[in-house]
């Protein structure tokens, strides 16, 4: 059975993993003439600066310049490797429900690609990894990527 896609996301947060997993997103999208979105979720919990103080609302927004600014190179790297629909987003909230449930369900995703692990390995003792919890609760499919594209 040949299964085609139409609207993929890749969840970007910097790691060399994120990175395999985009590389592949585009080639997986270029072959189904699909569209990606390429999504970063900053996670509102960085906000809270440590002793309870609050980040400035200007840290805030370079932040999200930042963040854009590096969605933007990965578009135009998908462009350059053939894609043609291609669509960047940042957005607020916890990656794992924002990844695994409210993004796919507003855009009508039929495949998130996303890799192994983003956290260091305290990190996944601590809090979970994001992967499982989207592998576990997203309702389409799931293309863990650990390999090179």
């Amino acid at each position: 059975m040949d299964q085609e896609y139409n609207n993929l996301l890749v969840p970007i947060d910097g790691s060399d993993e994120s990175d395999l997993a985009f590389k592949k997103a585009v080639k997986v999208a270029v072959a189904n003439h699909a569209h990606l979105d390429i999504l970063n979720v900053l996670d509102t919990k960085q906000f809270i600066g440590g002793y309870g103080g609050m980040i400035s609302g200007d840290a805030i927004y370079q932040l999200t310049q930042d963040a854009e600014k590096f969605l933007e190179e990965l578009a135009d790297r998908a462009k350059k490797a053939g894609l043609e629909d291609v669509a960047i987003h940042v957005r607020f909230g916890n990656p794992k429900s924002v990844i695994a449930t409210d993004f796919p369900h507003d855009h009508h995703t039929d495949l998130i690609i996303i890799g192994a692990t983003g956290l260091n390995a305290v990190e996944r003792v601590l809090v979970g990894s994001v992967t499982e919890y989207v592998n576990r609760t997203a309702p389409c499919d799931v293309l863990i990527v650990k390999t090179e594209a």
